[in-house]
């Protein structure tokens, strides 16, 4: 093999290695271990191809798709699940070509998931450890390129007048200082950029609100996220009887 053939292998995207229910995040190339056997993944491996282990045992090739990385991200708490991902971009249009400022990047599945959708993000994480597990699930998405992880306080940051000069698309939030952060939005934002603010609790929500008001951004307002899964049998459908399915509860802005 080339030299070239080999640099052209390592930019090859990771796949999923697919068998009943197991599922491995892997780049093509790659060489891992398993229940069943030694899997040699090829470099060139595609999407639709068969890889078998040294023990005859078939996996089959599927692309990574965005939701997938919710499920093997290595976890360093519990990740924004991807209906309230999907509420984020649906409501802010994140799209190619945006400049997304993100904080409380945990494992990372946010951000992730915005560098997909052709984002460029910077994240904030406190936690030395957090945002290096952060930076290795980055890698293993594909996408480090498109996110910068850095490890800090970005409400730290913004007192020392270090993204003064910066202007975002978007703004997302999963961190428990948002009100105060959210006092910066006008100077952090485009014209018609886009506040995300994602909470687990009433109160803070309420401080968010209020910050959004106080600092004149538009189009305030909150949305508590909840689904109920929907059961169908021979007696009949309704919704399943499990737990509603609340999350958090979401409050979207716009600097105008």
């Amino acid at each position: 093999m080339s030299d070239g053939d080999s640099d052209e292998s390592v930019d090859q995207p990771p796949v999923l290695l697919v068998r009943d229910d197991r599922e491995f995040l892997v780049q093509p190339g790659e060489e891992m271990g398993t229940d069943l056997g030694i899997l040699e993944v090829p470099a060139d491996v595609e999407p639709g191809d068969t890889v078998e282990t040294h023990l005859d045992e078939a996996f089959h090739v599927r692309r990574l798709r965005g939701p997938d990385l919710f499920h093997h991200f290595e976890r360093t708490g519990a990740p924004m699940v991807p209906r309230d991902i999907g509420l984020i971009i649906g409501e802010t249009g994140i799209a190619r070509g945006d400049r997304v400022l993100d904080t409380g990047t945990g494992t990372g599945v946010l951000s992730a998931t915005m560098a997909r959708a052709g984002a460029t993000v910077v994240t904030y994480e406190r936690d030395p450890d957090f945002a290096d597990v952060a930076r290795e699930n980055m890698e293993l998405g594909g996408i480090a390129d498109a996110v910068d992880v850095r490890t800090g306080d970005l409400t730290e940051e913004l007192e020392a007048g270090a993204l003064e000069s910066a202007l975002f698309d978007v703004l997302t939030l999963d961190t428990g200082d948002a009100a105060e952060i959210v006092t910066h939005a006008p100077e952090l934002l485009v014209e018609g950029g886009f506040v995300a603010v994602y909470s687990p609790f009433i109160e803070s929500t309420r401080d968010v609100v209020e910050a959004a008001r106080e600092a004149g951004l538009a189009n305030i307002r909150t949305r508590e996220t909840i689904q109920r899964e929907m059961q169908f049998d021979d007696r009949g459908s309704r919704p399943s009887t499990a737990p509603v399915g609340h999350t958090g509860y979401l409050t979207i802005a716009r600097n105008e």
